[in-house]
C-alpha cells in the first residue's frame, strides 16, 4: 500500500521569525510614538499643574511636582479678569468665521464652475494675500479702519479677519468644488437655474465637508490672533488673547492666573476640534484626488 506525500497547504502562516520581527518593529514604532506624544504633552502638563497651585507654591525647583491640593480659585480669579473678553472673542470668531466661509464658498464656486476671462489670474492674486504678513499692512489697515469709523470697535477686527481669511477659504472651497461633476451644474442650467439657484440648490447642500475644514481653520486662526487685537480694538472690545497678555504683565506675576486663563481660553477651540475633528481630514482631502 502506497502513501501519497502530503501537499503543503496554501494558507500556511508566516515563519515564526518573520512574525517576531514584525511584532518587534510594531512595538518599537508605538514606543517611539508614545515618547513623542509625551514630549509634546509636557508643556500641557506644566500648564495644568501650575494652574492648580497657589502662588507661594510656584517656583523653579518644584515646577514639575503635583500640587498638594487643587487650587480652584485660580480659575475663578482668571475668569473674573478675562470672562468679558471671552465673550468678545466668541462673537468675533463666530461672525468672522461665518462671513469668510460664505465669501470663500461663493468665490470657490465662481472660480471652479463659472469660468471667465482672467479667472486664473484673479485666483493667483487672491492667493498672494495669504503670504502678506500682518505687520506689513498694519499701518494702512489702521488708517483704513479709522477712516471707516470702525477703529476701537470689534467690527474692525471682524473686517480685518474676514479680509485676511478670504484667500485660504477660497483656496479650500475651489479645490473642493473642483471635484463636483460639471454634469450637475449643466443639468441645473438646463432646468433653468441661474448662478444663485445652482449654488443654493446644488452646490451648497454638498459643501458640508468643505465648511467643516474652513470653520475649524478659520475659527482657530481668529481666536488665537493677537496683533490686530492689540492695535485695532479698544479695551472694551479686545478679545481674550490680549486679556491673557495683561494677566502676565508686571514684575510680580502670579503664574497660576495666566495658566488658568490659558486653559479657559483654549476650551472653545478644543470643543471645536472635538466636535468636528473627525470630519476635518475627510473634508481636507475632498477634492484633492480627481477621477
Amino acid at each position: 500500500m502506497t502513501t501519497t506525500p502530503l501537499e503543503p497547504s496554501v494558507g500556511v502562516s508566516a515563519p515564526a521569525g518573520g512574525s517576531s520581527r514584525f511584532s518587534l518593529s510594531r512595538v518599537l514604532m508605538y514606543l517611539a510614538l508614545l515618547v513623542a506624544a509625551l514630549f509634546f504633552l509636557l508643556p500641557i502638563y506644566l500648564l495644568v499643574v501650575t494652574a492648580f497651585k497657589t502662588p507661594d507654591a510656584i517656583n523653579l525647583s518644584t515646577a514639575w511636582q503635583l500640587p498638594k491640593f487643587l487650587n480652584w480659585a485660580s480659575f475663578s480669579d482668571a475668569w473674573a479678569k478675562v470672562g468679558g473678553n471671552m465673550g468678545n472673542s466668541l462673537f468675533l470668531a463666530v461672525v468672522a468665521t461665518a462671513l469668510s466661509a460664505m465669501i470663500g464658498s461663493l468665490n470657490g464656486y465662481a472660480l471652479s464652475k463659472w469660468k471667465f476671462r482672467g479667472a486664473n489670474t484673479l485666483f493667483a492674486l487672491m492667493l498672494f494675500g495669504m503670504f502678506i504678513p500682518y505687520q506689513s499692512v498694519l499701518i494702512p489697515l489702521f488708517q483704513f479702519v479709522k477712516s471707516l469709523g470702525l477703529y476701537g470697535s470689534i467690527w474692525s477686527l471682524i473686517l480685518a479677519h474676514v479680509v485676511y481669511g478670504i484667500p485660504i477659504t477660497t483656496l479650500i472651497f475651489r479645490n473642493f468644488y473642483a471635484d463636483v461633476p460639471d454634469a450637475l451644474v449643466e443639468a441645473a442650467t438646463i432646468d433653468g437655474a441661474g448662478f444663485w439657484g445652482i449654488y443654493s440648490k446644488v452646490i451648497f447642500p454638498i459643501s458640508i465637508p468643505g465648511f467643516v475644514v474652513v470653520i475649524i481653520w478659520q475659527f482657530t486662526q481668529v481666536w488665537n490672533e493677537f496683533l490686530f487685537a492689540a492695535t485695532l480694538a479698544s479695551p472694551s472690545s479686545q478679545p481674550v488673547t490680549y486679556a491673557l497678555s495683561q494677566l502676565a504683565g508686571g514684575q510680580a506675576v502670579s503664574w497660576n492666573l495666566p495658566m488658568a486663563g490659558a486653559i479657559l481660553a483654549a476650551i472653545p477651540t478644543l470643543l471645536v476640534y472635538i466636535l468636528l475633528g473627525r470630519y476635518f481630514v475627510r473634508g481636507l482631502l475632498a477634492g484633492s484626488v480627481k477621477g
